[in-house]
């Protein structure tokens, strides 16, 4: 990773260049390193210098190409999970300035930097200085586990044990509640426990995993099922693992078109449904402000989950890795 300027410092590194190098998706899988112009933060925006930035599953698509996206994309998208120092500011910023460490909300980080508006960056604090801080996957999980309604004594079930069940787990756990990982590869269970949950489940047989829950809940199931795949199956499966009157939240991104529910189960248990993916800008922003909380308090620790490190000259096995998820495999930077 490249040298961080603080604060402190009151300076940041001139940028006489007017061109940047950016990763661009040209093709489905095909990626290439362009030399691309340096952007100008507009009245309202900052630039960042940025550090890195994560990989993230929901991307999957766009690598793997649909008939809906249009190529080449954009230079640096579809990076969305940036942070850096801002190098630069336009018109009107006062509460940023030059040598501020930040998370930001930006969506063409796969780059050596990138634009934002001002109210769409968070400042990072010294303790988390030199640490990798992707805000929006972080944030992500903060507001997820808002919107799940998590208190003392419930059990809650997590389905898919990547980055951001492993983050849901140390937030349930530290909530006082019994947590029961279901993943499909046994090195996930791994990271489950060593998140803290209570009790693991291979994702491999639908009906020995409802009857394994009902076991362990003494038949009553649980309160909160997280489902955090994107896929049909786990989908109908958390389903299965509710309580009466218990709540379903939906963490995983569902892009690909249509999904097939059991909504007379979901009906006569009288649960709640919950999407919880957030739209509003704002309420992103202060996931991400929740998680730099978080993190300086210890409630969660995401250091041991960022498992692989890249370049933008190798960004292409980043999206490999990801799509393969080979054992050791948790969650990809892009590091510059």
């Amino acid at each position: 990773m490249q040298n961080i300027l603080t604060a402190e410092e009151k300076s940041v590194e001139k940028t006489p260049r007017k061109s940047m190098e950016a990763a661009v998706v040209t093709a489905p899988q095909s990626i290439e390193v362009q030399e691309v112009t340096l952007p100008e933060p507009q009245k309202g925006q900052v630039r960042l210098r940025l550090e890195g930035c994560g990989v993230c599953a929901s991307s999957i698509p766009v690598w793997e190409g649909r008939d809906w996206f249009t190529y080449p994309l954009a230079a640096g998208n579809p990076g969305h999970e940036g942070w850096g120092v801002v190098d630069a500011v336009g018109e009107g910023v006062d509460n940023i300035k030059p040598g501020d460490r930040v998370a930001a909300l930006s969506y063409n980080a796969f780059a050596k930097y990138d634009v934002t508006d001002a109210d769409k960056v968070v400042k990072l604090p010294d303790a988390l200085a030199g640490k990798p801080f992707p805000g929006e996957p972080l944030g992500c999980a903060m507001n997820i586990f808002k919107r799940s309604d998590i208190s003392a004594g419930q059990t809650v079930a997590i389905l898919g044990i990547g980055f951001l069940g492993a983050l849901l787990v140390q937030l349930a756990k530290n909530a006082g509640v019994k947590v029961i990982a279901i993943s499909q590869r046994e090195f996930s269970l791994d990271v489950a426990k060593e998140s803290g949950a209570d009790e693991f489940i291979r994702m491999d047989d639908h009906y020995k995993i409802i009857e394994k829950v009902k076991e362990l809940t003494n038949g009553k199931f649980c309160e909160r099922v997280i489902e955090c795949t994107g896929k049909e199956w786990p989908l109908n499966l958390a389903g299965e693992l509710c309580a009466e009157r218990g709540k379903l939240i939906i963490a995983g991104f569902h892009q690909d078109g249509m999904r097939q529910v059991n909504i007379q189960l979901w009906n006569w248990r009288g649960l709640d449904v919950i999407n919880a993916h957030e739209r509003d800008p704002q309420m992103y922003i202060q996931g991400i402000k929740d998680a730099v909380t978080a993190v300086e308090q210890g409630v969660i620790n995401p250091d041991k989950l960022y498992t692989h490190t890249y370049t933008l000259n190798n960004i292409d096995k980043a999206f490999g890795q990801l799509t393969q998820r080979p054992d050791g495999f948790v969650k990809a930077l892009i590091t510059y």
